[in-house]
């Protein structure tokens, strides 16, 4: 099953998700395999949770499609469940990060090269590993998610500020995608574009009774 992804500008995007309980979701194997599914039907390497509308600590990341450039990533398949960040250390460096929930902004993005993680897999068993490179920068632009941050936060204002417009655009659904979105803003578009004709209408009525009132 494939989830809409959730555009920028919604709430659940700017939400610190909550710890997932193993109890409380019996079916969590079902909704990663929709998350990968979501992932690659929009040619993804990561999702987060919230990006289709779920505020839990859940990520999915797939880096095969740079197996090419480093051959360490082929079947680097991995679901982190209550991921928690120990510790980035190693020189910042810069790649061109974008975002699904973010489609057609892609900036330089810099990030620490390695990141020490702890989380659970799909079995719920617990792991604490040390990733580098282009593994740890996809966790850590996932992680983001989860925390509430996204990577356009990393821009300088001057760069946030030329983007901005974009941004909104997106927002209202002013993008071209090749999957499905779900657009904060477009519902309060259309509803204000449904209400226009009545304003104008109502506004219309308030002129009309004004002049009758004046010539009576």
């Amino acid at each position: 099953m494939k989830y809409p992804i959730i555009a920028y500008g919604d709430p659940v995007l700017r939400k610190k998700a909550t710890a997932i309980d193993p109890a409380e979701y019996p079916h969590l194997k079902q909704l990663i395999e929709n998350m990968y599914e979501t992932m690659y039907a929009a040619h993804g390497v990561g999702l987060a949770a919230p990006q289709v509308g779920f505020s839990m600590r859940l990520f999915v990341v797939d880096a095969s499609p740079f197996a090419d450039d480093d051959p360490s990533l082929t079947g680097f398949k991995k679901a982190f469940i209550n991921a928690a960040v120990l510790e980035e250390t190693g020189e910042e460096w810069p790649f061109n990060e974008g975002c699904l929930s973010i489609p057609d902004i892609r900036e330089d993005i810099y990030r620490q090269k390695n990141v020490r993680i702890s989380f659970y897999d799909e079995d719920w068993k617990h792991h604490e590993e040390t990733f580098s490179g282009m593994a740890a920068r996809i966790i850590q632009h996932e992680y983001d998610h989860i925390e509430g941050k996204l990577f356009t936060d990393k821009l300088s204002p001057l760069r946030r500020r030329l983007i901005e417009k974009k941004l909104t655009d997106i927002s209202k659904g002013i993008v071209d995608v090749e999957y499905k979105m779900k657009f904060p803003a477009a519902k309060k578009r259309a509803v204000d574009l449904r209400l226009k004709p009545l304003v104008v209408s109502l506004k219309s009525h308030c002129v009309f009774y004004l002049r009758l009132r004046i010539s009576t």
